[in-house]
Protein backbone atom coordinates (compact mmCIF):
# COMPACT_ATOMS: atom_id res chain seq x y z
CA UNK A 1 0.00 0.00 0.00
CA UNK A 2 2.95 2.11 0.75
CA UNK A 3 4.20 2.13 -2.38
CA UNK A 4 1.07 2.83 -4.15
CA UNK A 5 0.85 5.81 -2.05
CA UNK A 6 4.63 7.24 -2.90
CA UNK A 7 3.90 6.18 -6.76
CA UNK A 8 0.98 8.64 -6.40
CA UNK A 9 2.25 11.24 -4.55
CA UNK A 10 5.28 10.77 -7.35
CA UNK A 11 3.30 11.47 -10.16
CA UNK A 12 1.40 14.06 -8.77
CA UNK A 13 3.95 16.08 -7.87
CA UNK A 14 5.92 15.51 -11.13
CA UNK A 15 5.87 18.27 -13.25
CA UNK A 16 5.12 15.87 -15.76
CA UNK A 17 1.83 14.73 -14.79
CA UNK A 18 -0.88 18.12 -14.49
CA UNK A 19 -4.46 17.71 -15.10
CA UNK A 20 -3.87 21.30 -16.47
CA UNK A 21 -6.52 23.62 -16.48
CA UNK A 22 -8.64 25.10 -19.27
CA UNK A 23 -9.14 29.20 -19.62
CA UNK A 24 -12.55 30.19 -18.50
CA UNK A 25 -14.57 33.18 -19.12
CA UNK A 26 -14.88 35.18 -15.70
CA UNK A 27 -17.06 37.52 -14.57
CA UNK A 28 -14.42 40.15 -14.39
CA UNK A 29 -14.65 39.67 -18.56
CA UNK A 30 -18.13 39.32 -18.82
CA UNK A 31 -18.36 42.94 -16.93
CA UNK A 32 -15.91 44.67 -19.16
CA UNK A 33 -17.95 43.25 -22.15
CA UNK A 34 -20.85 44.23 -21.36
CA UNK A 35 -19.06 48.08 -20.75
CA UNK A 36 -17.88 48.44 -23.88
CA UNK A 37 -21.00 47.31 -25.40
CA UNK A 38 -23.12 49.81 -23.78
CA UNK A 39 -20.70 52.23 -24.58
CA UNK A 40 -20.72 52.11 -28.21
CA UNK A 41 -24.20 51.60 -28.46
CA UNK A 42 -24.32 54.94 -26.82
CA UNK A 43 -21.58 56.66 -28.27
CA UNK A 44 -23.36 55.65 -31.96
CA UNK A 45 -26.86 56.36 -31.11
CA UNK A 46 -28.16 53.05 -31.74
CA UNK A 47 -31.71 51.62 -30.27
CA UNK A 48 -31.03 50.35 -26.64
CA UNK A 49 -29.99 47.01 -26.68
CA UNK A 50 -29.67 43.54 -24.42
CA UNK A 51 -26.86 41.92 -23.78
CA UNK A 52 -26.33 38.51 -22.84
CA UNK A 53 -22.76 36.47 -21.99
CA UNK A 54 -22.99 32.59 -21.63
CA UNK A 55 -19.74 30.38 -20.64
CA UNK A 56 -18.77 27.52 -22.91
CA UNK A 57 -21.18 24.95 -20.73
CA UNK A 58 -24.07 27.62 -21.99
CA UNK A 59 -24.16 28.85 -18.24
CA UNK A 60 -25.45 32.65 -18.33
CA UNK A 61 -22.59 34.59 -16.73
CA UNK A 62 -23.72 37.91 -17.27
CA UNK A 63 -27.12 40.05 -18.67
CA UNK A 64 -27.60 43.35 -19.10
CA UNK A 65 -30.24 44.97 -20.76
CA UNK A 66 -30.27 49.09 -21.08
CA UNK A 67 -33.19 51.25 -20.56
CA UNK A 68 -36.16 50.91 -23.00
CA UNK A 69 -34.39 47.86 -24.91
CA UNK A 70 -37.23 46.07 -26.88
CA UNK A 71 -39.08 43.68 -24.13
CA UNK A 72 -38.86 40.42 -26.81
CA UNK A 73 -35.33 41.41 -27.57
CA UNK A 74 -33.95 40.10 -24.05
CA UNK A 75 -34.83 36.29 -25.28
CA UNK A 76 -33.02 36.91 -28.92
CA UNK A 77 -29.89 37.93 -27.06
CA UNK A 78 -29.71 35.16 -24.93
CA UNK A 79 -30.84 33.20 -27.64
CA UNK A 80 -27.65 34.38 -29.67
CA UNK A 81 -24.98 34.20 -26.97
CA UNK A 82 -26.34 30.53 -25.96
CA UNK A 83 -25.70 29.71 -30.09
CA UNK A 84 -22.55 30.65 -30.15
CA UNK A 85 -21.65 29.54 -26.81
CA UNK A 86 -22.49 25.92 -27.66
CA UNK A 87 -21.07 26.17 -31.43
CA UNK A 88 -17.71 28.16 -32.10
CA UNK A 89 -18.98 30.52 -34.64
CA UNK A 90 -20.73 33.41 -35.30
CA UNK A 91 -24.97 33.75 -35.54
CA UNK A 92 -24.13 35.05 -39.10
CA UNK A 93 -21.64 32.28 -40.02
CA UNK A 94 -24.23 29.59 -38.94
CA UNK A 95 -26.88 31.17 -41.45
CA UNK A 96 -24.81 31.73 -43.94
CA UNK A 97 -23.75 27.96 -43.39
CA UNK A 98 -27.45 26.81 -43.63
CA UNK A 99 -28.95 29.11 -46.56
CA UNK A 100 -25.76 30.12 -48.59
CA UNK A 101 -26.69 27.27 -51.45
CA UNK A 102 -30.37 27.04 -52.01
CA UNK A 103 -30.09 23.52 -53.33
CA UNK A 104 -29.17 22.01 -49.68
CA UNK A 105 -31.71 21.05 -47.95
CA UNK A 106 -32.53 23.45 -44.79
CA UNK A 107 -32.56 22.09 -41.35
CA UNK A 108 -31.07 24.64 -39.11
CA UNK A 109 -33.88 26.26 -38.31
CA UNK A 110 -35.90 22.90 -36.76
CA UNK A 111 -33.14 22.77 -34.73
CA UNK A 112 -35.12 24.81 -31.28
CA UNK A 113 -32.79 27.21 -29.84
CA UNK A 114 -30.87 28.32 -32.85
CA UNK A 115 -30.14 31.86 -33.93
CA UNK A 116 -28.72 32.69 -37.50
CA UNK A 117 -29.13 35.75 -37.96
CA UNK A 118 -26.00 38.03 -37.01
CA UNK A 119 -25.55 39.34 -33.38
CA UNK A 120 -24.04 36.59 -31.92
CA UNK A 121 -20.28 35.63 -31.39
CA UNK A 122 -18.26 32.80 -30.02
CA UNK A 123 -15.41 34.32 -27.12
CA UNK A 124 -12.98 32.36 -28.22
CA UNK A 125 -8.49 32.85 -26.74
CA UNK A 126 -5.85 34.07 -28.26
CA UNK A 127 -5.15 29.65 -28.72
CA UNK A 128 -8.77 29.27 -30.33
CA UNK A 129 -9.99 27.90 -27.00
CA UNK A 130 -13.80 28.23 -27.12
CA UNK A 131 -14.60 30.18 -23.60
CA UNK A 132 -18.27 31.47 -24.16
CA UNK A 133 -20.50 33.06 -26.51
CA UNK A 134 -22.31 36.63 -26.32
CA UNK A 135 -25.35 37.90 -28.20
CA UNK A 136 -26.50 41.33 -28.40
CA UNK A 137 -30.18 42.07 -29.57
CA UNK A 138 -32.21 45.35 -30.06
CA UNK A 139 -30.44 47.84 -32.89
CA UNK A 140 -30.27 46.26 -36.72
CA UNK A 141 -28.54 42.84 -36.64
CA UNK A 142 -25.17 44.85 -37.88
CA UNK A 143 -24.87 46.89 -35.21
CA UNK A 144 -25.21 44.24 -32.90
CA UNK A 145 -23.36 42.26 -34.25
CA UNK A 146 -20.30 45.12 -34.14
CA UNK A 147 -21.53 45.65 -30.17
CA UNK A 148 -20.25 42.28 -29.35
CA UNK A 149 -17.43 42.43 -31.38
CA UNK A 150 -16.28 45.31 -29.50
CA UNK A 151 -16.92 43.55 -26.35
CA UNK A 152 -14.61 40.72 -27.38
CA UNK A 153 -11.76 43.72 -28.16
CA UNK A 154 -11.81 44.98 -24.68
CA UNK A 155 -10.61 41.82 -22.98
CA UNK A 156 -8.80 40.91 -26.20
CA UNK A 157 -5.79 41.45 -23.38
CA UNK A 158 -7.47 39.02 -20.79
CA UNK A 159 -7.81 35.86 -23.80
CA UNK A 160 -4.76 34.59 -23.75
Amino acid sequence: MRIFTLAFIFLWCSPSFSLGSKPYLTLEMAEKMADACENIAKESNWRSVNIAIYDDGANLKLFRRQDNSFLHSIEIAHLKAKTSAGLPMSTRALGNLAYQDPKRPHGIEQVSGLVVFAGGLPIMTQSNVHIGGIGVSGATADQDEECAKTAIDAVSDLLK
